[in-house]
């Protein structure tokens, strides 16, 4: 099968980004939005004919599918071996990723026609998500490490752009600022470990650095620093790029900040393109991990158990919607990262690694929907605030129908797509390491409650006094929510064990019920909760935060985490290191330079006569200067 065409896929939306960018003031609200949506319904149309053909009508070799060269051309070339091109590599995750991100890019698209509608740059606005789509299917599709850190950056340059779209203001703009700077911190560890990779096993290759009968793998196992191997360094430096993306401990500040964007922009970060970014980069490079690095796959699982009962936490105790929802999927990719953590190579080992992947699919439907949901609360009663809602069921039936089947669904309700994705995760825990899979079911009830917690304050509760009457957004905005909601109920029915596994080879699953009833439980418990805490008006939440004392008040204030930062960059890095070195700089570099300055100043202007161009004063000093020498010449002759 010749997948040379996916290079169209990435492509469309960057001639979109293109002409609506170019023609900015030009165009419409109507074209401009016109020719985003088209583009990505080509790019959707064209993914989905991939995943077809590539998992349905493509030859297995030994059972197990094929990394497949779609497109490649010689970028840049250091040596024979060591060199950036720049293509499309067709394999299982590759090809469910371009599934999962033009299905929520075209729902994005479809639903800010609505959302957006009225706005301020509103064609900027469609050019900057068709980058972002063009972005991300660069990086899903990369053939090397290379290419998917340049598509990496700009995916990064994106999302400061869709974050800080109302740049006029103030806190937009520092959000923005905020996500650019702490992800491109967390990069600055991605590049070193790329480039101490390329310099341990001389490629930038996936083909070469994930097949486990290759040399490239095996390369830098016996190079030690400080007791583990170059590649375990290297790995870890690399899952620290993808911590910065996806939002994991102690880079995750950025996130709640992020929702100062757009909610579709939301969506589209949280859903299915930056967050989980780096959930598929430590997938791509997976079989490195396994093999070659056991140390950097234990720290993944631990950082993501962490990050999973961190953010589930904090979600207890938020007010605005969308921060709930952005701890929430902090909480979930944490699950990812987990099971990525605790998987192994092949067979039923790897069911880490499929259960990773499969929540990635199913979260991608649940979390747009929970986020488009959650705009069009916001677009009815003009309200990020739980406080300021209730008793939204009456008006926005469409909205609550679909945000319902999203709650259940990452409760893990079974039969439900979250209870399958979920399930395989904690099964996948349940047989690696007992303490975190007791953390994450433990997580799961918080996930459950959390979530209805907010359902219940959002459509239940007291209904609040509306100063206009909230209505059901337009077709174009429920047509995405609808389709979203179907997504959600139906993915958990994908055969994915069969599809997107560690090695390629498809095995059966079944489940897991000493597992799976207690995780069943666990959600419903978190439910009831809720239910009794906030489907009406009671006194027993304050009462239960008023418990808790301090603790709810750390909670409540994400555990000061933004202001510990504040406090290191500000007191200590500012005060202490850059004051210090701005001084230096400005007395002793510059000092230094403005004395060679003063000194070459002073002497020229002592010595300027000696080229007046007056000729008696040449030939004062051409006088001089033979007397004085002569003089010298007699005294060391005689003497």
């Amino acid at each position: 099968m010749d997948f040379t065409y996916t290079v169209l896929i990435p492509l469309i939306p960057l001639f979109s980004f293109l002409v609506i960018g170019l023609l900015n003031n030009k165009l419409s609200n109507t074209v401009a939005s016109g020719i985003g949506t088209t583009g990505l319904l080509a790019s959707f149309v064209m993914s989905y004919y991939t995943a077809y053909q590539y998992f349905f009508n493509t030859e297995k070799i030994d059972g197990a599918y094929q990394k497949i060269i779609g497109f490649n051309a010689e970028w840049l070339k250091f040596s024979d071996n060591l060199h950036i091109d720049m293509g499309t590599l067709i394999d299982p995750i590759s090809v469910m990723m371009l599934v999962v991100v033009s299905t929520v890019s075209l729902m994005v698209h479809i639903y800010s026609i609505g959302y957006m509608k009225g706005e301020d740059g509103f064609n900027r606005f469609f050019s900057f998500l068709s980058l972002f789509s063009f972005s991300m299917f660069g990086l899903v599709v990369a053939t090397n490490i290379f290419q998917m850190y340049v598509f990496w950056e700009l995916v990064g340059v994106s999302s400061f752009l869709l974050i800080g779209f109302y740049y006029e203001k103030p806190s937009a703009v520092a959000a923005s600022k905020k996500a650019f700077i702490v992800t491109r911190f967390a990069d600055m560890f991605f590049l070193i470990g790329i480039l101490t990779v390329g310099f341990t096993t001389d490629t930038f290759d996936f083909l070469k650095l994930t097949d486990p009968t290759g040399s490239a793998i095996s390369q830098g196992g016996g190079m030690l620093f400080m007791g583990m191997s170059t590649m375990n360094w290297a790995l870890i430096l690399i899952f620290m790029g993808g911590a910065g993306k996806s939002a994991m401990l102690p880079f995750h500040i950025w996130l709640p900040d992020a929702m100062e964007g757009p909610t579709p922009v939301s969506a589209l970060i949280h859903a299915a393109t930056m967050v989980v970014a780096g959930v598929y980069l430590v997938a791509r490079l997976f079989p490195m991990y396994s093999i070659s690095a056991p140390d950097a796959l234990e720290v993944v699982a631990y950082v993501g158990v962490i990050s999973s009962l961190f953010a589930a936490i904090i979600a207890t105790t938020q007010f605005d919607i969308k921060r709930v929802l952005a701890f929430s999927t902090m909480s979930q990719i944490g699950y990812m990262m987990t099971a990525l953590g605790v998987s192994g190579m092949g067979g039923h080992d790897g069911v880490g690694y499929m259960a990773s992947m499969f929540h990635l699919f199913t979260h991608a439907m649940f979390k747009a929907l929970l986020f488009l949901g959650a705009g069009a609360v916001i677009h009815a009663v003009h309200s990020n605030v739980m406080n300021e809602m209730g008793g939204l069921r009456k008006y926005l039936p469409v909205t609550h129908i679909t945000f319902l089947i999203a709650c259940l669904t990452i409760a893990g309700v079974p039969p439900l797509s979250g209870f399958f994705s979920k399930d395989e995760i904690l099964v996948a825990a349940f047989h690696h390491n007992k303490l975190i899979f007791f953390i994450q079911m433990f997580v799961a009830g918080l996930t459950a409650f959390y979530m209805f917690r907010l359902y219940f304050r959002v459509f239940w509760n007291k209904e609040p006094h509306y100063h206009h009457t909230p209505h059901e957004a337009p077709f174009v905005m429920k047509f995405p929510l609808i389709f979203l909601a179907v997504a959600a109920v139906f993915a958990g029915f994908i055969p994915f064990s069969e599809l997107v596994t560690s090695d390629g080879k498809g095995f059966e699953v079944h489940t897991e019920w000493i597992v799976a009833i207690p995780a069943v439980l666990v959600g419903l418990i978190g439910i009831a909760v809720a239910f009794v805490m906030y489907k009406k008006e009671t006194a027993i939440p304050d009462k239960i935060s008023a418990s808790f004392g301090s603790f709810y008040k750390w909670t409540y204030n994400k555990f000061y985490f933004d202001e510990i930062y504040m406090f290191v960059t500000h007191k200590i890095i500012f005060n202490l290191v850059s004051k210090p070195i701005a001084w230096f700089d400005r007395n002793v570099v510059d000092g230094a330079m403005n004395g060679i300055a003063w000194v070459t100043e002073r002497t020229s202007f002592m010595i300027r006569d000696l080229q007046s161009g007056q000729v008696q004063k040449y030939g004062f000093v051409f006088v001089t200067g033979s007397l004085v020498l002569a003089i010298t010449f007699i005294l060391y002759w005689f003497y």
